[in-house]
């Protein structure tokens, strides 16, 4: 059974991780749950700690606990947060336990993420493969076919989980993901989600905030992706994702945003924006160098 299911006790801590709301989770008492949990609940407020940054915390709560596969996992997970660029120890790790621990839950999630996120996608899948009945599985698998421009596999998996979840938050945040994709009607549907998430005082966040400026974004409703956007800036200016998008909408709208660049080298210098943004100028250069404008007088 999956330990984070809408019918366990872990509902609330679960749905407040998924709903971005790092710092909520890290202080969530957890002391009444029985000893099925005290695991799994321990996993989501250390993956809210590395959410949140505070990777020595991590490190010192797992430090000799490698025989345990779900900690293990969080340490790779760790390893890899901290420094993806330099980062072959914690895909080694990840991909060790892939094979050795490959039916732990945990395991799928955090060894999945790591292994996407190093650009081993089929490995990722093929772990996430093992699931049983895992909501987060299902949104992680939903979130890769989306990096592989496979909306139609993404959907899919999102209808198919709708059957047995119903109405749970992670299946309406992947169909959201997926709606944000294919357009069209889609982009509102989009909207009410994170709308909902954003706007109610439970549940806000700058994860949610960002959803709903993307959604708003691609509504044509500069304004409201706007109002949105220094709503999320007032929880935390620093949220890298936050400054990206803060960059997306200052260029549709023919703003400078050189400033907006700089805050967010400072915060993430290697953050996929601008990893992209440099590619985009060299292959222009590239591009540019192949011809000799001549003017007419």
């Amino acid at each position: 059974m999956d330990p984070y299911s809408t019918e366990g006790e872990l509902v609330n801590i679960h749905n407040a991780f998924h709903a971005g709301q790092y710092d909520k989770v890290v202080s969530f008492d957890t002391s009444a749950f029985s000893s099925s949990n005290e695991l799994p609940a321990r996993v989501l407020k250390l993956r809210a700690k590395l959410a949140l940054g505070q990777f020595s915390d991590v490190f010192s709560e797992v430090k000799g606990q490698d025989s345990v596969p779900d900690l293990a996992a969080v340490k790779a997970l760790a390893e890899y947060s901290q420094d993806p660029w330099d980062s072959d120890e914690a895909v080694q790790a990840a991909q060790a336990l892939a094979q050795e621990q490959g039916d732990n839950l945990t395991v799928q999630l955090l060894c999945g993420t790591v292994l996407v996120d190093a650009g081993l996608s089929e490995e990722a899948l093929a772990l996430l493969a093992k699931h049983q009945g895992s909501l987060d599985a299902v949104a992680l698998i939903v979130q890769i076919h989306l990096q592989q421009n496979r909306s139609d596999l993404a959907a899919k998996e999102a209808q198919r989980a709708r059957k047995w979840a119903q109405d749970s938050l992670l299946v309406n945040l992947a169909e959201s993901w997926v709606g944000l994709r294919e357009g069209g009607e889609k982009y509102q549907q989009s909207f009410y989600v994170f709308e909902e998430l954003a706007q109610a005082p439970a549940t806000q966040a700058v994860h949610s905030l960002v959803g709903q400026a993307v959604a708003e974004l691609h509504l044509g409703r500069l304004p409201e992706a706007e109002a949105a956007l220094k709503q999320a800036i007032a929880l935390n200016p620093k949220n890298p994702d936050l400054l990206a998008n803060m960059i997306v909408l200052t260029t549709i709208l023919g703003q400078d945003t050189e400033e907006l660049k700089g805050k967010l080298t400072e915060v993430q210098p290697k953050h996929q924006l601008l990893a992209d943004l440099v590619a985009k100028n060299e292959a222009f250069e590239a591009a540019r160098a192949k011809y000799s404008p001549k003017f007419e007088p």
